[in-house]
């Protein structure tokens, strides 16, 4: 029976992309093949990170048990898990809705591929990461994904510099992401560029159609506590 390695699995509110504020029970993966310089999970990068052994029958008891309706996979890569479409299939079956954080650098296709399947709508959104210069992980970002995404599902831009916003803009334009109803968001590297220069540069390049995003966990919240 395949197990996931999971490090942490909690409720808590969405603090980013679409569902942004609503309750969510978060399921943590460890694992990740990137390794951004602003990473604020760095403790579950490694695949051999503290974890429990869980079996999918596991997640979707506890997560069922939770009383919660939204459900996110994250990390870590929660793509790098394998037979992560059997759980998100799983847990869609059960009712709940699933959004999968992923970090750009993995195909989404099979995702796309099983939403096809099963007919899904807003029962599966994936919010996928472009990965701008200041990460320095740019050059690993898998751009056919920009094939697979569907209407329910966001492009995220972590911005801390000038550079990365330019960069964002660009991504924007070149793929016609708000053209194709795709959800996008500019969000700060924690602590890096001002609020309101983000606001004015989406002013200032007439950005219609994105949204700045804060991580509303890291304001109510200690920005270092986990398990929120």
């Amino acid at each position: 029976m395949k197990k996931f390695r999971v490090a942490e699995k909690f409720v808590s509110i969405n603090g980013e992309s679409r569902l942004a504020g609503e309750l969510a029970v978060f399921i943590r993966f460890t694992g990740c093949g990137l390794r951004c310089s602003y990473c604020d999970t760095a403790w579950a990068l490694s695949p051999d990170a503290p974890h429990e052994l869980m079996s999918l029958e596991d997640i979707v008891d506890y997560v069922k048990n939770t009383g919660i309706t939204n459900v996110t996979l994250t990390g870590g890569e929660p793509l790098m898990q394998q037979a992560v479409t059997d759980l998100v299939a799983e847990l869609i079956g059960t009712n709940h809705k699933v959004e999968i954080e992923t970090n750009g650098a993995v195909s989404i296709k099979e995702l796309s591929e099983l939403s096809d399947t099963l007919g899904l709508t807003d029962e599966l959104s994936v919010t996928l990461d472009y990965k701008c210069p200041s990460s320095l992980m740019e050059d690993r970002m898998l751009m056919d994904n920009y094939d697979y995404l569907r209407e329910y599902d966001t492009v995220k831009f972590v911005v801390g510099t000038v550079e990365d916003m330019l960069r964002a803009k660009e991504i924007i334009d070149r793929y016609s992401l708000i053209e194709k109803k795709i959800k996008v968001y500019l969000s700060p590297v924690y602590g890096e560029l001002e609020y309101k220069d983000i606001v004015q540069f989406m002013m200032d390049n007439k950005m219609n159609g994105v949204r700045f995003q804060l991580q509303q966990h890291k304001i109510i919240w200690d920005p270092d506590m986990r398990g929120v």
